[in-house]
């Protein structure tokens, strides 16, 4: 199987692109977090404000801001026990975080680059688990960095530059091949929180998908089975965001040289940590080793619709408590209940969602993702199929009637009862994933970049009361027939019911002091 054929199959049919008679070994799972040991580290404060509603003045964080800013961005925030009713298991126990992860696994890291005060500059790793820093270097990397960017970004004017990184094996354990899809979005729903939460703390963001991968991965000292999807600076005062011409075709060889490679002691808590061939091609092809090959992708255009259009009533731009819109955010499964939907409600998760893909990256100038969404029993709309156009704030209406017996049945799980779901919205990209601009970069790409707006989406339901379920296992053939997408040249990359729900028999608690 070629690799544009496995990129396909993970789209259009996972059976084939995944492993035969694939069994998880729970009993021999990974962690959910990273632990290193035998490094100097850093404890970081516990006591986080407990509100995150407006934006704050620009100010360079010191060492306790810092410790609140990567909590509310990736720290463990909640634990859970969940007893189902029809199994006689002991009750199933999670570790929760603000941003979300498929099956609760969180394959991603954050790493730092920090120049803040009470900390020695250096590359450090987020620990989630102990909520603290691990020094994996000391010193300044300005220079590295910014040429690993492409010197794209004054990252000397940073304070900080965040390294948003996936360990496949984290994933593919339970998800097999599939995980090189979902680990993708699940780095840019992280991303997605972050850029939320940078907002709060009145940091400046730049999401960079391009970069010398070798150089970053050697930077942070990675092997084989993890490797960097996106790289944040942050700042607070005026930086060169703009892309400046290259007179010389550095590449990642040549920039590893200049800093000796580290080995650092991890634990693994798996005893059997399988091979993933598919993963390491699909990352493999999809680097980039020289600044050269650095691309800007072409101007997304509307697609026309001559289709009826239904004006959505004008919201004011959504400003909310982020602490109350994560610690709500709930993913109802079976949980939920038909219920009348407002326009007023539907309005402002669609367009409080869009605004998020209208942020500095090195890629796009236009929204690379589109929102479709099939609506039943929404105030004073028409059930049916929709196209949300964002510049006029209105949906084109694609097709008439009840489209959730069609949903439903494309599931590859029943695990949601779609004839609860009055919204029910997909994502949708290019079919092509970026292909001929990015090569095999293009796909993971648009996978980051619809985590992103998937976030948004998350947080915009959980503000306006709604539950939310972000779902892959679904029919992506039967959801563009829908829409009509194929002739479009666009697919759906994730399907979101959204709706009332009831609350879920668990006890939960808050890990915030």
């Amino acid at each position: 199987m070629s690799l544009e054929e496995f990129l396909n199959n993970l789209q259009f049919d996972i059976e084939r692109a995944n492993q035969p008679n694939w069994e998880p070994d729970w009993d021999d799972a990974p962690l959910p977090y990273k632990l290193y040991r035998g490094l100097p580290v850093v404890p970081l404060s516990s006591e986080v404000p407990l509100t995150l509603e407006e934006n704050e003045h620009p100010v360079k964080p010191d060492l306790e801001r810092i410790g609140h800013f990567l909590w509310y961005v990736f720290g463990i925030s909640q634990v859970s026990q969940q007893v189902f009713p029809d199994e006689e298991a002991d009750p199933y126990q999670s570790f929760r975080r603000f941003a979300p992860s498929g099956g609760a696994l969180y394959p991603n890291e954050l790493y730092m680059y920090l120049k803040i005060d009470g900390l020695k500059d250096g590359i450090y790793h987020y620990n989630p688990a102990h909520h603290r820093l691990v020094l994996l270097r000391e010193g300044n990397f300005d220079s590295y960095i910014s040429r690993a960017l492409g010197d794209r970004c004054d990252v000397a004017t940073c304070f900080g530059t965040a390294f948003v990184s996936t360990r496949f094996w984290k994933n593919f354990f339970k998800y097999n091949n599939f995980s090189y899809r979902l680990q993708g979005l699940d780095a840019g729903v992280m991303v997605g929180q972050m850029l939320e939460t940078s907002k709060r703390f009145g940091y400046a963001t730049g999401v960079y998908h391009q970069f010398l991968d070798s150089a970053v991965n050697h930077l942070l000292g990675m092997d084989e089975e993890e490797s960097v999807y996106s790289v944040i600076p942050l700042t607070v005062e005026p930086t060169n965001w703009v892309s400046s011409r290259q007179e010389e075709n550095l590449t990642s060889d040549e920039l590893k040289r200049e800093i000796q490679p580290i080995y650092s002691q991890k634990f693994e808590r798996s005893k059997r940590v399988l091979e993933f061939p598919r993963l390491i091609e699909a990352n493999q092809a999809a680097k980039l080793e020289s600044v050269f090959s650095f691309q800007r992708c072409r101007d997304e255009l509307d697609i026309e619709f001559k289709e009826a259009q239904f004006k959505l009533p004008e919201i004011e731009p959504a400003s909310y408590d982020l602490v109350k819109a994560s610690e709500n955010r709930f993913s109802p499964e079976m949980d939920f209940i038909m219920g009348k939907v407002s326009q007023q409600q539907l309005a402002a998760i669609l367009q409080d969602t869009m605004s998020s893909l209208f942020y500095r990256n090195d890629v796009n100038q236009h929204a690379p993702v589109s929102i479709y969404a099939c609506l039943y029993n929404v105030e004073g709309i028409p059930n049916g199929a929709y196209y949300y156009d964002h510049a006029e704030h209105a949906l084109r209406e694609i097709r008439k009637g009840d489209q959730r017996l069609v949903l439903q049945s494309g599931l590859s799980m029943d695990n949601v009862n779609m004839m609860q779901v009055p919204i029910c919205v997909h994502l949708v990209g290019n079919s092509d994933f970026y292909k001929k601009e990015l090569g095999y970069r293009g796909y993971r790409i648009l996978q980051v970049e619809a985590g992103i707006l998937l976030q948004r989406m998350l947080l915009a339901a959980s503000n306006v009361g709604l539950g939310s379920h972000p779902l892959l296992g679904f029919n992506a053939n039967l959801a563009d027939e829908i829409y009509g997408l194929k002739e479009k040249g666009k697919t759906s990359l994730i399907q979101v019911p959204i709706g009332p729900y009831r609350p879920r028999a668990w006890l939960k608690g808050s890990l915030r002091s």
